[in-house]
């Protein structure tokens, strides 16, 4: 009876623990073959996010209820004049609550970094065949942890092996945003494209797997007293 019910309780701790995507801010690359073109009127390859130096960008995200348990994080980014070769070393990052300088550190770390798989390349509209700049996924895998319901940052930097970045290209739609930049680490301030003055969104995924609902402890629990007590009974008769 000891065995059922502890293996009624790991079911009941292991719901909801199958890693998903839990939030994606945007493709880092569209269309095919799938590149990444400067919007109209911008002029804006990529932000610098030099982990070493560091420079650090940042983009804001919310949790739903009931919250999130964070297993790994996906990062885009590129190396100049890579030839199409993964080059990056690892991730430095932080989830902050409040504001994107001074709020609340609610996870951080730095990580080791693996190869998502090349995504797509940042153009220009006149060179939309060119291969220089060759979007990576970067996936870091992250101690766990959990984000109650409520609204972030996440800042990151990376590290890699060329002379030239990393750095950091906005969403492919060019959409208008609030991603922010650190310099030098000092303060963030709002990410612009020099081109046109708007802000930019960056491409960046969250992996994990939802916390479960109070409710659905409940009925795993009182699922495995119900086995329980029918247990019992069979063995008293």
């Amino acid at each position: 009876m000891k065995k059922l019910l502890t293996l009624c309780l790991a079911a009941a701790a292991a719901t909801g623990s199958q890693a998903v995507v839990l939030f994606d801010n945007g493709a880092a690359a569209s269309g095919t073959p799938p590149i990444s073109v400067i919007r109209t009127g911008g002029t804006l390859f990529g932000a610098g996010a030099q982990a070493s130096i560091p420079n650090l960008v940042a983009d804001n995200f919310t949790v739903g209820g009931p919250g999130w348990n964070v297993e790994s994080l996906t990062f885009y980014g590129y190396q100049s004049f890579a030839a199409s070769a993964f080059t990056f070393t690892g991730a430095t990052w932080s989830v902050v609550s409040g504001d994107v300088t001074s709020g609340t550190v609610v996870a951080s770390g730095t990580a080791s970094v693996t190869n998502g798989g090349l995504v797509g390349y940042r153009v220009t509209p006149t060179t939309l065949t060119n291969t220089d700049r060759a979007i990576f996924a970067v996936q870091a895998d992250v101690p766990d942890f959990n984000l109650a319901p409520g609204s972030y940052w996440l800042r990151w930097g990376l590290s890699g092996t060329l002379a030239s970045g990393p750095w950091q290209p906005p969403t492919a739609d060019g959409v208008v945003g609030d991603a922010a930049q650190s310099l030098a680490n000092g303060a963030f301030a709002t990410l612009v494209d020099a081109g046109d003055g708007l802000g930019v969104e960056l491409p960046f995924t969250i992996q994990g797997s939802v916390v479960p609902e109070p409710s659905t402890y409940a009925m795993l629990l009182a699922g495995a007293a119900a086995v329980l007590s029918i247990t019992r009974r069979r063995q008293r008769g």
